[in-house]
């Protein structure tokens, strides 16, 4: 599997009021203008990255800092899961699955045009083996932290996200070949 090292994103700047007062859900993207790697890797650490090395924690509030959610992007080059220990992307397969998800998000077409789609899927088990039932009820929550984070970040880079919840989660499993349940697409691009 190929790993790419996620450039700095640290130089970017622009107040916080000003990113909570403009985020709005985004459709109309720019289908033709890529991301850039520095914004990506930041877009990256905002939504799950590793901001505490010596106790692990996350950017994102995790009940009992159990951390279920494993965090997938689609490019036009292919598909990647984050790795937030190393903050890198390994490549798991190199296919633009944008369409096939917009399909299986019941034809939301807006999907297939952002150049970045982004995936969020958990393990249940990592939850509920400490709390029972009442972890899936953690699991959802901790899934809206990151993307709100995610929502944040797209702004703060001046770009748009839409979070999708309407999708058919079996459809979207065996698309990917994953054993974790999909929680949240969010398409990130440039706004039209």
């Amino acid at each position: 599997m190929e790993k790419i090292k996620l450039k700095d994103f640290e130089k970017i700047g622009r107040d916080f009021l000003d990113v909570l007062a403009k985020r709005r859900t985004i459709r109309d993207f720019d289908k033709n203008r890529e991301i850039e790697d520095e914004k990506l890797s930041l877009l990256l650490w905002a939504t799950y990255g590793i901001s505490d090395q010596t106790y692990g924690l996350k950017t994102a509030p995790s009940a009992g800092a159990r951390y279920p959610l494993e965090i997938y992007v689609l490019k036009r080059d292919g598909f990647f899961h984050y790795a937030p220990e190393e903050h890198s992307l390994t490549k798991i397969n190199e296919r633009d699955l944008k369409k096939e998800v917009a399909k299986c998000s019941y034809n939301q077409d807006f999907i297939k045009d952002a150049p970045l789609v982004f995936l969020i899927f958990a393990d249940f088990e990592r939850t509920t083996s400490r709390y029972g039932k009442r972890g899936i009820r953690y699991v959802y929550i901790d899934a809206g932290h990151a993307a709100q984070n995610l929502l944040l970040a797209a702004e703060y880079l001046g770009l748009g996200a839409c979070p999708v919840g309407a999708f058919e989660d079996e459809r979207i499993k065996k698309l990917f070949n994953l054993r974790f349940d999909p929680i949240y697409i969010i398409p990130v691009g440039y706004r039209l």
